[in-house]
């Protein structure tokens, strides 16, 4: 499917309050099929477009585009994202590879410049975000759907769903549930990639994680970069694997075979003396509206473990079981759902680890 993304970016000093607006339409550009808006604080009239931009990507991914037309009217960023110029400011490199990590998810991407009396959607938007950044409007994030394949609406709460980074036993890939190993020098490495990233996309508004050592640590080198507290969430924790903890699936497999093959296949069924992956749905099911409720419409970073963020996304998709046998999540990757106030969700991201 094709869509053509229309997007625009501002500041109101640059730098100053700064805001950024994008639209994706349909081919023949008669339908609106998601918008989004976003006040960003203050910042350069560069770094809101490029903002601009990344946002709609980002909702032309979740309509399911394969084929996209980008139109701005910033001559720098349309030239920079062709090929055609290098990027050379550093604020602006991190925002472009965070661009052209979401254009590679297309089959075919093109970008055009248009004079901004063609941008006046996006820039309606944008304007409308920095009379939020300037205080005179709430600065909120809004992601609509209008005529979305969904039919969700509202502003969803998003989830930024960011596995702990490397430690001894995932070294050795044993079984990690309750234990409370550290980070390794790796994985500390990949906390500060994680952060980094994070804190160049910025709009985070608060930071959530297991109490367990590995994903706390992960957190609290976010939150650094953002300017957020880590707030402990015990529902997040790991699975507790019991007699298995520390064990290699060999092992495990060799102590107790016939339990160990039913495990493999039925979430029911807990390790000796642990807990059922259904038992951690539960939790995590308990943790996914509480944090909804708390955090409506805004962007909320989620530091956790396997199992509870394979169900966040299960939740999300409306998924049976046996996803959570299927899907791979690398050490400090990151994914992305969200839940609208109607009760619609979506995943927008999966497993993204170009960072590290």
């Amino acid at each position: 499917m094709k869509v053509i993304v229309e997007c625009d970016g501002g500041s109101r000093g640059n730098p100053g309050p700064a805001g950024y607006g994008a639209v994706v339409w349909s081919a023949d550009r008669e339908s609106v099929l998601a918008e989004a808006r976003s006040a960003i604080g203050t910042a350069t009239n560069n770094v809101a477009e490029y903002r601009g931009l990344i946002a709609g990507l980002e909702s032309a991914a979740q309509t399911g585009a394969t084929e996209v037309e980008v139109r701005m009217d910033s001559k720098l960023i349309v030239e920079q994202m062709a090929g055609r110029w290098r990027v050379k400011h550093p604020d602006l490199a991190a925002l472009h590879r965070q661009a052209a990590d979401l254009a590679r998810r297309f089959e075919h991407i093109t970008y055009s410049w248009i004079p901004r009396e063609q941008n006046s959607y996006a820039d309606r938007l944008a304007n409308e975000a920095m009379d939020a950044a300037a205080g005179e409007a709430t600065p909120t994030e809004v992601v609509t759907n209008p005529a979305g394949w969904t039919g969700a609406k509202g502003a969803p709460t998003r989830l930024l769903l960011l596995r702990h980074g490397q430690t001894p036993l995932s070294v050795e890939r044993r079984y990690s549930g309750r234990g409370n190993p550290e980070l390794t020098e790796l994985g500390s490495r990949q906390a500060g990639a994680a952060a980094k990233y994070l804190g160049d996309r910025g709009g985070i508004d608060a930071v959530i994680a297991s109490p367990l050592q590995r994903a706390y640590d992960t957190a609290a080198a976010a939150a650094s970069t953002l300017g957020r507290d880590v707030v402990v969430d015990d529902d997040l924790i790991e699975t507790d694997f019991g007699a298995w903890e520390g064990l290699t699936f060999s092992e495990a497999s060799q102590r107790d075979p016939e339990l160990h093959r039913r495990w493999l296949k039925d979430t029911s069924v807990p390790p000796p003396g642990g807990e059922s992956f259904d038992a951690v749905a539960t939790r995590v099911h308990r943790a996914q509206r509480r944090i909804v409720e708390e955090h409506a419409g805004q962007t909320v970073l989620i530091v956790s473990h396997v199992t509870p963020i394979k169900t966040l996304l299960r939740l999300a998709l409306d998924a049976g079981p046996a996803m959570l046998y299927r899907l791979h999540l690398d050490l400090a990757s990151l994914s992305i759902a969200e839940f609208y106030p109607d009760g619609a969700a979506s995943v927008r991201l999966v497993n993204q680890t170009a960072y590290l």
